[in-house]
């Protein structure tokens, strides 16, 4: 692995950091319910000399450093929430806080950022405005996209955006990149499917729901594989499936929670529709019926060509060529830093968390090892864009 004097220095803040990391991961907080985080994080960067704002999103903290005369402006952003998850990890610094833990690794991309904050203000190696942001509620309420209906841009410009997340099962000191798509756009949909209650042992009498309910769960697999292209990338996922309460009681209703993933609008549209005449019609030929409801989630996250190219070559000069990596595909997860990118040229990669459990698993834990990493990236990122 590369050594230089910016990844030496990163890791000698790496006590401290890595102490910060488990802090958080004990004390994990879900979307726009921080508030013990960004207090965490408006402390440490009021201490490194930044000018910081709070209150935006709710929860959401900017640190801003200005050196220089220089008029350029960088925008780097991590995201702060936790997950409605059991953790299971058994760690001496596992959550504190039962049903919610880090599962998906923000605790490690805010302390990567607040390395970053010191590193930055230690070298004094640029001419410009540096803005930090750590953005609430991205796995949830899409707090980027709040962030920026409350004037982040407009208040905080930016000549470009950046933002990564970490990648359990790539190596811990690599780095990954990808122009264009390299996340899903994502949407829910709700069904509600009412029938007729009543005793499990008559049902000639009732409209059973869970019956029409397990048929609409197969059918929905029929339209990505049989409406869809085969090479365009798209996904149906029912996720919930609620239904009564006792085994000799059928029930009125059963309930579905679904999501669609795709990466063109077309198909978005077709996914919806399909979705919408399968369900009804599924649920009449039972003698039931069905209401959906959709919810807008987040676009397809879509990297600058220009802006990806440049942090990539940061990535060589930091990392080696050996350690970067150019992704052939994109990743049908979603994330809501896309409403920044629809908004502002800039980029999302991704950062090696080496060989832990998959994000959003009970068992899963942010590399350590891959502090220093994103601190020195996300550095040296900002000292070229912003170079005296």
């Amino acid at each position: 692995m590369p050594t230089n004097a910016l990844l030496d220095a990163a890791n000698g803040h790496m006590d401290d950091l890595t102490a910060i990391r488990h802090d958080l991961h004990a004390h994990p907080e879900i979307g726009l319910e921080e508030v013990r985080t960004s207090a965490l994080v408006a402390k440490e960067l009021e201490r490194l000399g930044y000018q910081v704002t709070t209150g935006i999103a709710k929860t959401g903290v900017v640190g801003t450093l200005k050196r220089g005369t220089g008029r350029r402006s960088i925008g780097i952003r991590a995201d702060i929430d936790a997950l409605p998850i059991m953790e299971t990890t058994g760690l001496s610094y596992a959550s504190r806080t039962p049903g919610k833990m880090h599962a998906c690794g923000h605790d490690g991309h805010t302390t990567m950022l607040l390395g970053a904050a010191r590193l930055i203000a230690e070298r004094k190696q640029f001419d410009g405005t540096v803005h930090l942001i750590f953005q609430p509620a991205e796995e949830n309420f899409g707090g980027a996209e709040i962030m920026c209906q409350e004037g982040l841009l407009e208040r905080f410009p930016c000549d470009a955006m950046y933002a990564l997340h970490n990648e359990p099962g790539r190596p811990v000191g690599t780095i990954a990149f990808r122009p264009g798509a390299i996340m899903a756009a994502v949407d829910q949909v709700q069904i509600t499917i009412r029938g007729k209650g009543g005793h499990g042992a008559s049902p000639e009498d009732t409209i059973d729901p869970i019956v029409a309910g397990a048929s609409i769960v197969m059918a929905l697999q029929t339209i990505v594989s049989r409406n869809v292209a085969p090479l365009t990338p798209s996904v149906i996922t029912v996720g919930c499936l609620k239904a009564g309460d006792v085994c000799n009681v059928i029930p009125e209703t059963a309930f579905l929670d679904c999501t669609i993933r795709h990466f063109d609008p077309a198909v978005g549209a077709l996914l919806k529709s399909r979705i919408d005449t399968l369900v009804k019609a599924q649920a009449v030929s039972f003698g039931a019926t069905a209401e959906i409801a959709w919810m807008n989630g987040y676009p397809v996250t879509m990297n600058d060509p220009a802006a990806t190219a440049f942090a990539r070559g940061v990535g060589v000069d930091l990392l080696g060529e050996a350690n970067v990596i150019d992704l052939a595909k994109p990743f049908l997860g979603s994330e809501d830093f896309a409403f920044i990118l629809a908004r502002k040229k800039g980029s999302y990669m991704m950062l090696g968390n080496g060989d832990t459990a998959g994000l959003h698993n009970p068992g899963y834990n942010f590399s350590d090892a891959a502090i220093p990493f994103g601190a020195a990236y996300w550095t040296a990122l900002a000292e070229r864009a912003l170079a005296a």
